[in-house]
């Protein structure tokens, strides 16, 4: 059970300390709801992770026609129709596209923006924490409070705030319109180089001519050599001492 002084966590934290873009979404939501810090983006997220998992286990369990999954999913759907989260006549497959937006749209701090009594997410917050916001009667200081539908048109200053005064500045002046806070479509990166050149489809390449045999040159005659002078000489030295041979027989 544990002491009652040290309440136990409402959120799951990541499972992973860094991932990148899982960290600048957080941050972009930080920023477009002026929330705290990323605490409050964690209780939302495990809020509808509960609504999500819930609604998974029905389904499944709803196709065998069991009559307590009916009864359960449609206490599921009626709840998420009061906290204004999904509208009447929904279904369980549209509490799986809810996302973290439709969670953090519901708190205090939002709808308070919304309605024209701040001039900033960041300012509804300072005014709830500071006492000066209510429902109906009832003083509430938690910028995170769900509001369901029934209170959502009861959400104005308390009735000692010194904002009821037209005149005070903090107030938003008479002609101010809050700007809805939607979703931001993210444009479609510009594909890089290398990735169009991946997609491509490989170009077929003409085939190539076989080498053909290189042609061997032609034999010319071989022309008669002279023999070389020593040779000559001798050749007729040779005959010079058989000519002097015969002349000596004939003597």
């Amino acid at each position: 059970m544990g002491k009652p002084k040290f309440s136990r966590k409402k959120y799951e934290t990541p499972s992973h300390p860094w991932q990148e873009d899982r960290i600048k979404d957080e941050n972009e939501l930080i920023k477009k709801y002026g929330l705290k810090n990323k605490r409050e983006v964690w209780k939302a997220q495990t809020r509808l992770r509960k609504y999500r998992g819930q609604a998974r286990e029905l389904s499944a369990r709803v196709g065998t026609g069991d009559v307590q999954s009916k009864k359960e999913s449609d206490q599921l759907l009626m709840h998420l129709s009061r906290m204004n989260i999904l509208p009447a006549k929904s279904t369980l497959d549209d509490v799986l596209a809810l996302e973290t937006e439709s969670i953090l749209s519901r708190r205090l701090q939002t709808l308070t923006y919304l309605k024209g009594l701040a001039n900033t997410p960041t300012q509804a917050r300072q005014l709830i924490s500071h006492g000066h916001v209510a429902i109906g009667e009832r003083r509430v200081t938690v910028p995170g409070y769900m509001v369901t539908k029934e209170e959502e048109g009861e959400i104005g200053y308390t009735s000692d705030s010194p904002l009821n005064d037209l005149t005070h500045p903090a107030r938003p002046r008479a002609d101010f319109k809050s700007v809805p806070i939607k979703k931001e479509v993210k444009p479609k990166e510009p594909k890089k180089k290398e990735e169009e050149k991946a997609e491509e489809p490989p170009k077929e390449e003409a085939p190539k001519p076989e080498p053909s045999e290189p042609e061997k040159p032609e034999k010319k005659p071989s022309e008669p050599t002279e023999p070389p002078k020593e040779e000559k000489a001798s050749e007729e030295n040779k005959d010079v001492e058989k000519s002097d041979e015969v002349k000596k027989e004939g003597d």
